[in-house]
């Protein structure tokens, strides 16, 4: 009975083998590396490192089959099962080397990690030569293996990452993945074989197609488990997190985020095999950024909550603080955080410095920039561009392609406060942007208006990263520029996604686009007076968390926009209504930057307290005192009549309506200065 049990044993081994040998696929490179070194081409020891489930066991498994074929006698050490001391490797690693051409396998090194440097000074240099060691772990090799000389030619680090696309879907072949099915199953798992494993054993059990399948919370944990392992705390799990859902993290991101211990949390992240470095920051491996974002979410909503508003007020102030050299990544940063929600910019292909760079404008430009604009829109609009070069060159920035310096599109942020006849015949898009805000709400004294306008090479013109440059310069103009009234975007001909795009960020089309050479351009405005940049963020972030820029806790309604005039007259009407709250709150100031700035409290009483400390306001200058006896007297004390309030005052009726007269239109230049350029100025 017992040789049946055996039979059937070895018979399951040879199948488990057989079916592991039929799912493995592509690691080309690593398998030729390790022929080399076994045919005596090569390296001595091979170090091969990679995230949990990236395939390092799977590639051992063939490395060893490969040696067997050869010949080769083949041993392995799993760290997992070894006690970490000099004396238990010793003893189960160093009689596998005493064959002639052995091979030894070492896997899962990270579990035995500290005895790298035994390894390395005392175990290795007693292998014998033509022998072969494999070493795979999470981590890559200390940096004295490279800073010293004798090893530089007898050891080979490999570093195993995705597999390529077409690798991938030969695994997603051998599960029998159906190909409807495959798409939502790689955006999830891109090359990561452990996650296309798992995932496509989900998928098929499920059998429904779906344009974004989503792992459920037993493949999340089960990957988690994986890849990431118990944590040593709940704070690493925090800075973890915050790393998985920013684009990029630096410590001063993390100290935002997670005040204490930042410094020792970065140096931790940076270290985790998982988590790579760019210039810009850290940032996880996207299996793993997208498990512990659907962890925290389905876990802790409202920690997820309370975390993604403190990196997205972060980033936002970044945005508005950042040196110009620095705001288009700043920019990019914040949108990151909308990537599942409708942003147009493929973070894929900007982890990094980029394909493109973004120049100032020169004068000897101008030629390069009729050549695009001509190629982009014709000879009429290549004239425009010129026209407004010569008028506006700061407004322009130019694209380059980083590798070859091929110019392939310019864009510009037109600055209006006035527009001329010959500004108005030269471009029927300005003038359309230019006529809209006059028949709206025209610009106020000290106010502008901005137009967008850029000019593409054709084949750069769909989704691509020289628009993500333009879009990221528009939207950091738009939250830094100061006393700006509108903000127009001139599109020629966009597509669906673009129009969508810019009408779910509150960029709202003006019907009757204006014709450029018999070819429309489509005109997308927005009043950053009625909806300034920090309430436009508040919504945008709310879009993002709930789907909706409505219902409980969403940001106030528009801003009213009123002229000079109107907003005196309604100084005028609220300083007779102080003493009536209930009156005040009925009052268009209510609805003004004036108490928008003052959030958190009933419109009507902070109105009341802002006319109060207006007139208290004029006391500080001696030469207003009358002014503000005046209008005391009149508004504060609840005077019945102007006549008695005369008499209180002791002076002439005539005196004290020049001065009270004097006091309001005091109050009036003092709360529009307010209006127009915020509190904080003087």
């Amino acid at each position: 009975m017992s040789s049946g049990i055996d039979n059937q044993s070895e018979l399951l081994g040879s199948r488990l083998e057989a079916a592991r040998e039929l799912a493995f696929v592509g690691r080309e490179e690593e398998v030729a590396v390790f022929r080399a070194a076994l045919f005596g081409g090569g390296a001595s020891v091979l170090y091969v490192h990679g995230p949990g489930g990236i395939g390092k066991s799977a590639l051992l498994r063939r490395l060893g089959h490969e040696a067997v074929v050869a010949g080769r006698p083949v041993s392995v050490v799993d760290g997992r099962t070894l006690e970490p001391s000099p004396a238990a490797f010793g003893a189960e690693a160093g009689p596998a080397l005493e064959e002639a051409g052995a091979v030894l396998l070492v896997d899962n090194f990270e579990r035995v990690q500290g005895l790298e440097g035994w390894l390395r000074e005392r175990f290795l240099p007693r292998v014998p030569v033509g022998a072969l060691v494999v070493i795979a772990g999470q981590y890559p090799p200390d940096m004295r293996w490279q800073a010293d000389p004798g090893w530089a030619g007898a050891l080979e680090v490999l570093a195993l990452r995705d597999l390529p696309a077409a690798d991938a879907q030969a695994l997603l072949d051998s599960c029998g993945v159906p190909a409807e099915m495959r798409e939502p199953l790689l955006a999830f798992a891109g090359g990561h074989p452990l996650a296309l494993l798992l995932g496509a054993a989900v998928a098929v059990k499920d059998g429904r197609a779906c344009r974004r399948w989503v792992p459920d919370q037993d493949v999340v944990a089960t990957l988690l488990d994986q890849l990431v392992g118990e944590l040593p705390s709940a704070a690493h799990q925090h800075a973890l997190e915050i790393c998985a859902h920013a684009h990029m993290t630096t410590e001063a991101l993390l100290r935002a985020a997670l005040p204490q211990e930042a410094a020792r949390l970065f140096r931790w992240l940076r270290r985790l095999p998982f988590v790579e470095s760019s210039s810009l920051g850290l940032f996880p491996h996207d299996v793993v950024r997208e498990l512990l974002e659907a962890d925290l979410r389905w876990r802790d909503p409202e920690g997820y909550a309370v975390m993604h508003d403190r990196i997205y007020a972060y980033l936002a102030e970044k945005v508005r603080t950042a040196g110009e050299a620095d705001v288009l990544g700043a920019v990019a940063a914040l949108l990151y955080l909308h990537r599942d929600n409708g942003a147009l910019t493929d973070f894929d292909r900007c982890r990094d410095e980029g394909e493109f760079q973004e120049e100032l404008f020169r004068p000897e430009d101008v030629g390069a920039l009729v050549r695009v604009a001509t190629a982009a829109e014709g000879t009429a609009s290549a004239h425009r561009a010129a026209f407004w070069a010569g008028r506006q060159p700061e407004a322009f920035r130019l694209y380059r392609r980083t590798e070859t310096g091929e110019l392939v599109g310019f864009s510009a942020w037109l600055r209006l406060e006035k527009l001329d006849e010959q500004e108005v015949a030269a471009d029927p898009v300005v003038a359309a942007a230019w006529a809209h805000a006059r028949a709206t709400t025209p610009l106020r004294a000290g106010e502008h208006l901005a137009v967008s306008r850029f000019w593409v090479l054709p084949q750069y013109c769909g989704d691509s990263p020289v628009l993500d440059l333009i879009q990221w310069r528009m939207i950091g103009n738009c939250l830094r520029t100061e006393r700006m009234a509108w903000s127009y975007i001139a599109i020629r001909r966009p597509n669906h996604a673009w129009v969508q795009h810019l009408e779910r960020y509150g960029m709202h089309l003006i019907p009757g686009p204006p014709q450029v050479d018999d070819d429309a351009h489509t005109l997308f405005v927005h009043d950053w007076r009625a909806v300034p940049a920090q309430a436009w963020l508040e919504r945008m972030n709310r879009l993002l968390l709930h789907g909706s820029a409505d219902g409980p806790g969403a940001a106030a309604a528009e801003l009213a926009v009123l002229s000079q005039a109107q907003f005196a007259e309604a100084v005028r009407g609220a300083l007779r209504q102080l003493s009536r709250p209930s009156a005040l709150a009925a009052s268009p100031l209510t609805r003004t930057r004036l108490i928008a700035d003052r959030a958190g409290q009933d419109p009507g009483t902070a109105l009341g307290d802002l006319l109060r400390r207006a007139i208290d306001g004029l006391r500080e200058d001696p030469r207003s005192v009358k002014f503000h006896r005046a209008l005391s007297v009149t508004f504060l004390h609840g005077t019945p009549t102007q006549e008695l309030a005369a008499e209180q005052l002791g002076l002439p009726f005539t005196t004290y309506r020049r001065h009270l007269t004097a006091g309001v239109e005091r109050v009036c230049a003092d709360l529009w200065h307010r209006e127009l350029y915020g509190a904080d100025t003087s």
